[in-house]
């Protein structure tokens, strides 16, 4: 998730809660620091967030479920990204609006890991829909007569399973490795939900392992998917300045412009939480609580957003629901 594990070292020792001591380890989890009774104020954008995050990714969901015109494989992509949006909110939607409106800042080791896994293993799930994504624009424009034959139904079920399990294998022994720390007294977290590289850095025994495990994960996920989406989009480019009517350039790129807002609202957050850990040692405290929470919801948030508005299919079909709910009533 970010590229500063292997920056991480043992901290000095102190008195510890041991995992195995009858004691369990709690951690303090934080909303926006210095802001005081501001909080409850700032949590409402925030929840209004999570809201939008939540119905827009359902609608989504539904609409291609329900249209029989959008069984195709780019949509069956787009309800992949879509169920992975909503999984991400999920998973820490009730840690973070409980820190912010009930100040309820505990979370056990158990529960941490819990959430640890799935947030992580989402994140990476998303980065890699976002690579099937990129080969299914590739193949629709670099081989438009093989496009039904390369992406059949089959074959993206293949996908999805490839990519959870894919998740699953790397991301479990990164959280199960978390059982050996041991932690210090004063297991005051970040952000508002358990990350990963913030819960090593309160260990107090040697975390070396843990950050090159965390290392590992990052390079065989997002290391790997953001190369080869860079690569697609480049060959996709070359095919496309072949053409030699302008319209089908136009009409080629235009089908990409979603793909491209969703790979940019995803990675830029992502690089730019990542710097903010790695360079950002002297920002305010609330400058790391805020890129979290964007990294968090921005993608969710606006990814129903750009394919409602740039996809004309999702766009007719979610006016027809509309509608249909209308003359319902």
């Amino acid at each position: 998730m970010t590229f500063h594990y292997l920056l991480l070292s043992p901290q000095p020792t102190m008195t510890t809660l041991n995992n195995t001591s009858s004691q369990p380890v709690i951690f303090l989890l934080t909303g926006i620091p210095g802001l005081g009774a501001s909080q409850i104020w700032i949590s409402l954008p925030i929840c209004l967030l999570y809201v939008i995050a939540l119905s827009g990714n359902s609608m989504i969901l539904f609409v291609v479920i329900r249209e029989q015109s959008l069984h195709e494989p780019m949509y069956y992509f787009l309800s992949m990204l879509s169920a992975t949006d909503l999984g991400l909110t999920i998973c820490t939607l009730s840690t973070t609006l409980g820190v912010f409106w009930f100040n309820k800042r505990e979370i056990n080791l158990d529960s941490c890991i819990s959430q640890m896994f799935f947030l992580h293993s989402l994140t990476f799930m998303e980065s890699g829909v976002l690579l099937a994504m990129a080969f299914d624009r590739f193949v629709a424009i670099c081989a438009p007569l093989h496009y039904a034959t390369i992406l059949t139904s089959t074959k993206i079920v293949q996908i999805g399973v490839a990519l959870v399990v894919r998740e699953i294998a790397i991301m479990t022994p990164v959280v199960l490795l978390l059982k050996r720390l041991s932690f210090c007294q004063s297991n005051v977290l970040s952000h508002s939900y358990c990350y990963h590289v913030n819960v090593i850095k309160l260990a107090c025994n040697d975390n070396r392992i843990n950050s090159i495990m965390g290392l590992f994960a990052i390079f065989l996920t997002t290391g790997i998917d953001c190369p080869c989406i860079l690569i697609s989009y480049v060959m996709i480019i070359r095919s496309v300045l072949n053409i030699a009517s302008p319209e089908e350039r136009h009409k080629a790129f235009n089908t990409c412009v979603s793909h491209i807002s969703a790979v940019a609202i995803f990675y830029i957050p992502l690089v730019s939480l990542s710097l903010v850990h790695r360079y950002g040692r002297k920002a305010p405290p609330f400058v790391h609580t805020m890129m979290a929470n964007i990294f968090l919801l921005i993608p969710p948030v606006l990814n129903p957003i750009i394919y409602s508005v740039k996809t004309k299919q999702i766009r007719r079909a979610i006016i027809k629901h509309f509608i249909r709910i209308g003359n319902q009533i």
